[in-house]
């Protein structure tokens, strides 16, 4: 009987390149995991949050950000959050489910998304191109996220430093997504 050995891959087989004035990266390893919370259960959650990663619930289009795990938690929609952590392995939410007890519903999303940062002084110039909101640092400063369309695909961006974004969209897109990024970065026109 034949042997078969499965191997995990990401959705851009670990994509690195550098352009001008920006670096694209795929992140591979950090996790996404969803939090709904029950009825009634916000103060548990927010109790939980607390005691195990010393952060409070952000509010909408804000991140809340914690030394432990590099992680950040934000707001998707009223009483959802996604939760984004460093990590490696395949069992992402039994770690959350550990440090925040039965205080919340969750879902790991990990596989469900790729996530890629842009970082370098032209990575506002890339996105410029490709995303429809004010990404000026007065109307979207670090620590923002939100939801937006980008060369017609769902995305998630997210503002972690002066010149770094970490943008989220649906794995089963990953390779259009990632071509509208690079196409972006190799059109950036040269200031001056």
């Amino acid at each position: 009987m034949p042997e078969y050995t499965l191997t995990a891959n990401t959705p851009l087989d670990g994509f690195s390149q550098d352009f001008v004035g920006v670096s694209i990266k795929e992140v591979n390893d950090r996790a996404i995991v969803s939090i709904a919370v029950p009825k009634d259960g916000e103060k548990e959650l927010v109790d939980a949050l607390a005691s195990s990663y010393q952060i409070e619930l952000p509010k909408t289009g804000l991140l809340s950000a914690s030394s432990r795990d590099n992680a950040v938690l934000f707001s998707m929609a009223q009483d959802q959050y996604f939760f984004i952590f460093d990590y490696e392995g395949n069992a992402a939410a039994s770690t959350v489910r550990n440090d925040l007890g039965e205080a919340v519903y969750l879902t790991d999303q990990s596989d469900s998304y790729v996530m890629i940062r842009l970082s370098g002084i032209n990575s506002r110039r890339l996105l410029a191109r490709i995303c429809p909101l004010d990404i000026h640092p007065s109307v979207f400063p670090v620590g923002s996220v939100a939801r937006t369309i980008m060369e017609h695909l769902g995305a998630t961006i997210i503002h972690e430093g002066e010149d770094s974004f970490l943008l989220l969209s649906a794995r089963s897109s990953a390779h259009s997504f990632l071509e509208a990024i690079k196409t972006s970065a190799v059109n950036i026109e040269p200031i001056g």
